[in-house]
């Protein structure tokens, strides 16, 4: 193994962005993080959803448009109801 090429190992300070802080090594002194065990889902048991880049709300927006778009949508009349609109017209196609 090659002597001097490996970083050196120092105790560091782990703050968490809900307030927690610990220590332990890296090869950094300070590490923020954004999640922690005290405030992880998985191991508080509560159900919250963990957002960091907007996923959830930019989900949310694709989620309503489609469905209101699916409500405005005009239904295209049946086959029988263009029949029935000629009919009443006078206009009604013979086949020949």
């Amino acid at each position: 193994m090659k002597k001097a090429i490996h970083p050196k190992l120092v105790e560091s300070t782990v703050v968490c962005a809900c307030g927690n802080s610990f220590t332990t090594r890296s090869t950094k002194p300070m590490l923020k993080v954004e999640i922690c065990s005290n405030c992880h889902p998985f191991f508080t048991g509560t159900q919250r959803i963990v957002d960091t880049a907007g996923q959830v709300e930019r989900f949310m927006r694709r989620l309503s448009r489609s469905t209101g778009a699916g409500v405005a949508k005009k239904e295209e009349p049946a086959a029988g109801a263009e029949k029935e609109a000629n009919a009443a017209s006078g206009e009604e196609r013979s086949s020949e």
